[in-house]
């Protein structure tokens, strides 16, 4: 299992230099994969792009960019031109998002989205393997082929939580983006649904990138106090509070890993048990690269 960051910034003029520096230091620490969201700040993509750019040796993926405001073809071009800035290290991780944002802030309808997502997927892949698609379905059509560098072997990453979208991850992608899913969810539910709708299309065992708070500590319920002030949203979207129930979690702050460096340790172990291939470190401990937490991460790699 391999251990990578999740290096979101805050907002403000230099948030692109201040993402840079993140990579940067992950990249120097050796960590081997850095990740970043797309909600409401910077573009995921765009600011990977740029800043991405200037650090080497690193693969920088998405966690996860929403689906329904992009057509498919729009954001084949866009994926295959940040990974030729890249120079071919972007995992590209999508997501419906949730109905909250979708149809509320958005305006698009948010109805029957394990077959919106097969559709995207249907137009998205083939144009990311270099093909020329004809494609038309009931939510979107596509009839377009690509000229955009940087094909080849880009991970395409689905966030997949319930069973049809964990079957529409292992048959047309390559892996799925977990986030606020324990290992006990990922045991007897996520890893095995993907990891048989990849064997029965024929495809590669399925990456399954599991991203979690993190916070290497001594005081356990001071942690877990402030883990339920910064993560107290996610546990009232349904997608998340399905998974919580699934693992028996009150909230948030129950699936984050808490500890000192020995108990966070036999955390990470019984992820990499359940069947996660990638462990992404939301250090959450407010101690930066400089701090317990950070220092503790480094010894994983």
């Amino acid at each position: 299992m391999r251990t990578g960051l999740l290096v979101n910034v805050s907002n403000g003029p230099d948030a692109v230099d201040r993402l840079r520096d993140r990579l940067s230091r992950a990249a120097d620490d050796g960590f081997p994969s850095a990740w970043i969201s797309n909600i409401f700040g910077l573009d995921a993509l765009t600011a990977l792009a740029v800043a991405g750019n200037q650090v080497p040796g690193i693969e920088l993926g998405t966690a996860v960019v929403p689906t329904y405001p992009r057509h498919p073809a729009v954001l084949a071009q866009q994926a295959l031109t940040v990974n030729t800035a890249l120079g071919g290290r972007l995992a590209l991780g999508i997501g419906l998002s949730h109905k909250v944002v979708i149809e509320d802030l958005y305006g698009y309808s948010f109805e029957r989205p394990a077959r919106h997502m097969r559709e995207y997927l249907s137009v998205l892949v083939p144009l990311l393997r270099g093909e020329k698609v004809e494609f038309t379905g009931e939510t979107l059509s596509s009839r377009v082929g690509l000229n955009a560098p940087g094909t080849g072997d880009m991970p395409v990453l689905v966030a997949a939580l319930g069973p049809r979208m964990l079957k529409l991850a292992g048959e047309l992608a390559d892996g799925t983006v977990l986030w606020m899913t324990g290992p006990n969810t990922v045991a007897g539910h996520i890893a095995p649904a993907i990891t048989t709708a990849a064997r029965e299309a024929g495809r590669p065992a399925p990456r399954i990138v599991c991203a979690l708070p993190v916070y290497v500590t001594d005081d356990v319920d001071a942690a877990r106090e402030r883990a339920t002030k910064v993560f107290a949203g996610y546990g009232d979207l349904p997608s998340y509070r399905a998974m919580l129930d699934r693992e028996g979690a009150a909230g948030p702050a129950d699936v984050a890993l808490v500890g000192d460096e020995e108990s966070v340790a036999a955390q990470v172990e019984e992820l990499a048990g359940a069947g996660v291939t990638d462990f992404v470190a939301n250090d959450y401990s407010g101690g930066g690269s400089a701090g317990r937490t950070h220092a503790f991460l480094k010894t994983l790699v």
